[in-house]
């Protein structure tokens, strides 16, 4: 799966910097593929990325207790 994330981010980045080529070349196209590879950027690989992050439940560490009585208090031990 991180293989699979690091080829598609290449890929992707990849079609929007030749978008990028394409439209200082003045290329009728280059805006289309500009959008196409901010659109898969954003709605495939953002998604699997997150599915991927959170399968693992690291996330749970980051998240507030509510039953504690203050739990944005700070330690003064984890100050020094």
């Amino acid at each position: 799966m991180k293989m699979l994330l690091k080829v598609l981010f290449i890929l992707f980045l990849g079609s929007m910097i030749v978008g990028f080529y394409m439209k200082y070349s003045n290329i009728e196209n280059a805006d289309i593929v500009i959008g196409l590879g901010v659109l898969f950027l954003s709605f495939f690989l953002m998604p699997l990325f997150i599915f991927h992050r959170y399968q693992q439940g690291k996330y749970k560490k980051y998240q507030l207790d509510p039953k504690s009585k203050n739990p944005f208090q700070i330690d003064e031990k984890d100050l020094k």
